[in-house]
């Protein structure tokens, strides 16, 4: 039974769902992939997929618009999967589709991400490629794996695009038109640790209840870092208990700010007490510092039987949480040329203890070049010192703006018309793949907009039902002056 049956527009949503139904996380596109190749198959439009997975869907030209030079829409089939704490073992993003809601003019997952960012997208290209609609050629772009490193984008070959001008379907606030985009780097910090056996009270440290949020779009929201707030919390403890670390892990994306994080530690029996003790002052201390940011923030202990564990040396323990007490996290700069808008940022999205290394990988952005890389640098000098291996799994370059451009006074003139207001025309600090297709093809001319999702890469994400087809009556209306 479909959920979404009786929302409009009936066909975006009614794609949007088959799409929720697909577990289509980033490093598991085979089965999103394969499902938009079918549509292209079921629907007799000409197509190309490469070994990634990126599929390019091809469409004719409407009556008299024939002379008209082609038009690329693009969007990312990948979504971040998140999922609340109480999930863990519950749902697997692998193997299980969505479970959708409606509720107050909103679309949600229980318990999940939603996908928004960017399924609308594809929804939106899946129903244009459906429909009897006036526009000129058009070439529809899937990508995979955005989320982790735009690889699909990279590994794209533009050879198979003769458009132009590219409309990218990857803002999440109706009513804004971007214009210009940041660059960014995925970088692994990776210290090497040794274990030794102890006996102890086995305690499980918590910290969940944070927002979390786009580390991109939300990073200027200044909301709680569990990993780094667990981090300063063993810090804390170590400053009046003796203690030794089995497990430390924490967020599940690098470009996720992370909401939960979980240490387990061994302490004396007589400590323990203690130790309820100093993470109840931590916790009052944090929901003080965050009280007008955060909310629910929940921080507590566990306490469980004394147990032998292997644990970290007292040495590398030292080294995890100096490099959680140290690393560049959140704003670094503002940009002086336009008004609140975040320059650069980085965000220690993932922390893990695995059997070899204590590991940290932190997403970088910034809309310069330059300052990206000071930021990187400073991120390896800091985890070299301490001994440790850095790593540039992924890098991207920023979109950067461009003064004369006919697709944006035509969008923008468009807008006017169908809203009877101005767009806000806006740079944005998140990371686009517009960037990659800017760098491939530099006469590309480029808008992105898309419909309002709020709370993305959170399990609070939420499509909002009205903005999705406001903004579906406005392509439809940006393809038709696209003659």
């Amino acid at each position: 039974m479909r959920i979404l049956n009786n929302l409009q527009p009936e066909k975006v949503f009614y794609y949007f769902e088959e799409i929720c139904s697909i577990p289509h996380g980033s490093g598991n596109m085979e089965a999103i992939s394969s499902y938009v190749v079918n549509f292209a198959k079921s629907h007799e439009l000409t197509y190309v997929t490469d070994q990634t997975g990126n599929v390019i869907i091809y469409k004719c030209a409407s009556k008299g618009y024939e002379k008209a030079p082609a038009v690329i829409l693009q969007g990312h089939m990948d979504m971040v999967c998140e999922k609340n704490y109480e999930l863990a073992s519950k749902f697997d993003f692998k193997k299980d589709g969505l479970k959708l809601e409606v509720s107050d003019e909103y679309v949600y997952a229980k318990g999940t991400t939603l996908g928004g960012d960017d399924g609308i997208a594809i929804a939106y290209m899946l129903a244009l490629l459906d429909g009897d609609y006036t526009h000129p050629a058009i070439e529809c772009v899937f990508t995979v794996d955005e989320e982790t490193g735009m690889y699909g984008a990279w590994a794209l070959d533009t050879a198979y695009l003769k458009g132009r001008r590219l409309l990218n379907l990857d803002n999440e606030l109706q009513g804004e038109i971007l214009t210009s985009c940041a660059g960014g780097s995925r970088v692994i910090c990776r210290v090497p640790v040794r274990y030794c056996e102890m006996q102890g009270v086995k305690c499980n440290l918590v910290i969940c209840g944070l927002q979390g949020g786009h580390s991109g779009t939300e990073i200027d929201k200044y909301r709680g870092n569990a990993n780094l707030l667990m981090g300063r919390m063993l810090h804390f403890v170590g400053k009046q208990i003796s203690y030794e670390i089995v497990s430390l892990n924490g967020g599940l994306q690098d470009n996720a700010i992370p909401r939960e994080a979980k240490a387990q530690i061994l302490v004396d029996a007589q400590d323990v007490e203690k130790l309820e003790g100093i993470v109840a002052e931590y916790e009052k201390i944090i929901q003080n510092e965050y009280h007008s940011v955060e909310h629910n923030i929940t921080i507590y202990c566990e306490t469980f039987d004394s147990v032998r564990k292997s644990v970290l040396t007292p040495k590398t323990r030292e080294r995890a949480i100096f490099l959680l007490m140290t690393i560049p996290d959140g704003i670094q700069k503002m940009s002086m040329n336009t008004e609140h808008l975040v320059q650069t940022s980085s965000n220690a999205g993932i922390m893990r203890l695995l059997d070899d290394y204590f590991e940290l990988i932190v997403s970088v952005r910034s809309s310069i070049t330059s300052e990206k890389i000071a930021l990187r640098d400073k991120i390896q000098y800091l985890t070299e010192t301490i001994g440790g291996k850095y790593i540039v799994e992924s890098d991207y370059p920023a979109w950067e703006y461009k003064e004369d451009s006919a697709l944006r006074t035509l969008v923008f003139d468009v807008y006017q018309q169908c809203f009877g207001r101005n767009p806000h025309m806006v740079g944005i600090h998140a990371g686009l793949e517009c960037g990659i297709f800017y760098e491939k093809l530099p006469d590309l001319d480029i808008v992105s907009f898309g419909p309002t999702v709020e709370n993305i890469h959170t399990p609070k994400e939420k499509l909002d039902i009205r903005s999705t087809q406001e903004t579906w009556d406005f392509l439809l209306k940006v393809l038709e002056a696209l003659k």
